[in-house]
C-alpha cells in the first residue's frame, strides 16, 4: 500500500501554521476505497485568523499598493513553476477525485496554467485608469482592487477553478482566502507551495481545506469583500444568503443541464467524437459545462442513437492512472449512488437505455458508473431536467429547428452548449437564439481569454478574459475640477 501523505499544518497568510482544532480531513481514493491522505479541517478560528492576515495585507501591506507590472511578475512565476510541477499536479488530483490520468493533465493542470496565461494577457492591455469628459466636467475612473476575496472552489476540477478566481483576483490587487473542497485538498497545497517560492507577500494568499459549514461562515464574514464560488446549485444558494448579510459581492459559477444540437445536415463522424468528448470524457461526466441533453432530428434519430452507443459501449473505464482510461471513478460513494437512483429514476419514467446502466463488471472496488445513454427521452423527465454529474446523456427527438432551440431553453439552466452543422453561419444563428453562456458551433470548448459563467440558475457573473478580471475591481469616480470659462 503506498504510503498515506500526511499534512499537519494550514498555509495562512503565507506561513504554515498549526490549525486551531484538531480535526482533521481523510482522502479516500475513489479507485482503491483507501485512505490516502489526512489535513487538517480549518475552523472558524481559523478563518477569523486568515480574514484577518488577508485584511491587514490588503488594507496597509505592499501587494495592492504594488504596480500592475510587478504584481504581474509574481504570477508570471506562479504559472511558470504550475507548468514546471504539472504532471505532480495531475497525479495529486487524479488520486483524490479520480479524474483520468490523461484529462487531470490537459484539462486539470494544464487548463490552470492555460488560464493563468490568460489573465495575464487580459490584465497587459488594462487601462486602470481613465480620463474622460463627462456631462458637466472632466472625470477621472479608476479601478480599484476589491479587496479581500473567499474564493470557494469545488472538487471536480479544483485547479480549473481555483485559476479562475486567484489569477484574476491577485493580478487586481486582492488578497485571497481559498477554501478548497474536503474531497480534493492536496493540490491546493502544492499550489500554496508554489506562490510561496513565486514570492507573494505576507498575508495575500491562505488556503483553509473545509467543508460546507467553514464555507458558509467564511462567505458571512465581515471581513470578506467578495466571494466568488463554482459548485451546485442548492450550495450556490446557500453562500448568497450567508453573504448577503453584508451585502458582500458575489460571483457564482453553478450547474448545467446543456443541450447538443444535431442539425439535419450534421456530419455525424466528427459529432459523435466531440458529444462523447463533452460527455462522459469530460471528466468521466463530472462536468458543469457537459453536453447532458442531446437533441436530435426525428429523421435522423436512430443513426444519431447507432454511433453514440457504439462509441459509449467503445470507452475504457478503469484505473485512473492508466493512460488509456477515458472514464474513471466517480468522486465519492455518495455520487456514485445518486447516479444509479437517476438511471432507476430514468427507467422508471419510461426511457431507454441504449448503453450501460450500472457497475461495471469486474470491478470489485471504485465508485464506477458505466457510461450510460438513455433514449427515448422528453425534455420533462427529471434525467433531463436536473442535473445527475456523471456519465448519464440523455437522447431527445425534435421535430423541427425552432423546436430544437425551444427545448434547448426549456431548462433551468443555462451554462453550456453545442450545435452541429455543416453550415457554420447556420449554427451561429442557432447559437445567438439559445440562451446560454457558451456555445460550441462544430465541437465542444471553453476558451480562457473569453467570458465563462451562466444563464439563469446556472450562475451570476463571469470568469476568464477580461470580464472576468473586471469582476474583481470596484470603479472610483474623480471629478475632477472644470476649467474656467474663457473670455
Amino acid at each position: 500500500m503506498a504510503q498515506i501523505i500526511e499534512h499537519d499544518k494550514l498555509f495562512i497568510g503565507g506561513r504554515w501554521v498549526e490549525p486551531a482544532g484538531a480535526e482533521t480531513i481523510e482522502v479516500v481514493s475513489p479507485h482503491t476505497e483507501q485512505l490516502v491522505a489526512r489535513v487538517p479541517h480549518a475552523t472558524p478560528a481559523d478563518v477569523d485568523t486568515a480574514v484577518a492576515t488577508a485584511r491587514e495585507a490588503f488594507d496597509h501591506g505592499p501587494w495592492p499598493r504594488m504596480t500592475l507590472a510587478e504584481r504581474a511578475e509574481v504570477v508570471i512565476r506562479i504559472k511558470d513553476t504550475l507548468l514546471a510541477r504539472h504532471r505532480e499536479m495531475a497525479e495529486l488530483i487524479t488520486l483524490q477525485n479520480g479524474s483520468p490520468i490523461t484529462f487531470s493533465v490537459r484539462g486539470q493542470a494544464l487548463s490552470a496554467v492555460g488560464i493563468f496565461g490568460a489573465a495575464l494577457a487580459a490584465a497587459d492591455r488594462l487601462q486602470l485608469e481613465e480620463e474622460r469628459q463627462g456631462l458637466t466636467g472632466p472625470v477621472l475612473v479608476r479601478r480599484q482592487p476589491i479587496g479581500v476575496v473567499a474564493a470557494v472552489v469545488p472538487w471536480n476540477v479544483p485547479q480549473f477553478t481555483i485559476a479562475g478566481k486567484l489569477a484574476p483576483a491577485l493580478l487586481a490587487g486582492c488578497t485571497v482566502v481559498l477554501k478548497p473542497s474536503p474531497e480534493t485538498p492536496l493540490d491546493s497545497y502544492l499550489l500554496a507551495e508554489i506562490c510561496d517560492q513565486a514570492g507573494l507577500p505576507e498575508g495575500v494568499l491562505s488556503v483553509l481545506p473545509a467543508d460546507r459549514e467553514t464555507s458558509a461562515y467564511l462567505a458571512s464574514h465581515p471581513g470578506i469583500d467578495k466571494v466568488a464560488f463554482t459548485g451546485s446549485v442548492g450550495a450556490g444558494k446557500a453562500i448568497m444568503a450567508a453573504a448577503a448579510q453584508n451585502l458582500t459581492r458575489v460571483s457564482l459559477e453553478l450547474g448545467g443541464k446543456s443541450a447538443a444540437i444535431i442539425l439535419d445536415d450534421a456530419d455525424l463522424s466528427a459529432a459523435v467524437p466531440a458529444i462523447v468528448g463533452g460527455t462522459c470524457a469530460a471528466n468521466s461526466g463530472q462536468a458543469c459545462v457537459a453536453l447532458t441533453r442531446v437533441l436530435v432530428p426525428a429523421s435522423r434519430y436512430d443513426e444519431v442513437a447507432a454511433g453514440l452507443t457504439a462509441a459509449f459501449a467503445a470507452l475504457k473505464v478503469g484505473d485512473p492512472m492508466d493512460p488509456a482510461t477515458v472514464v474513471g471513478p466517480l468522486v465519492t460513494k455518495n455520487q456514485q449512488q445518486r447516479n444509479l437512483d437517476y438511471i432507476r429514476i430514468g427507467q422508471e419514467e419510461g426511457a431507454k437505455i441504449l448503453a450501460g446502466g450500472g457497475v461495471p463488471t469486474g470491478r470489485p472496488t471504485g465508485w464506477y458508473v458505466e457510461p450510460t445513454l438513455f433514449g427515448e427521452v422528453t425534455n420533462d423527465m427529471r434525467i433531463a431536467r436536473e442535473e445527475i454529474f456523471g456519465p448519464v446523456v440523455c437522447l431527445i427527438r425534435y421535430e423541427t429547428e425552432e423546436d430544437a432551440v425551444r427545448i434547448a431553453n426549456d431548462s433551468d439552466y443555462g451554462l453550456s452548449g453545442a450545435v452541429f452543422t455543416a453550415d457554420v453561419e447556420r449554427g451561429t444563428e442557432i447559437a445567438r437564439r439559445v440562451r446560454t453562456g457558451t456555445l460550441t458551433v462544430n465541437g465542444f470548448r471553453l476558451d480562457p481569454a473569453a467570458p465563462f459563467g451562466g444563464f439563469k440558475k446556472s450562475g451570476i457573473g463571469r470568469e476568464f478574459g477580461p470580464e472576468g478580471l473586471a469582476g474583481y475591481f470596484e470603479y472610483q469616480t474623480v471629478n475632477l475640477p472644470v476649467p474656467p470659462r474663457q473670455p
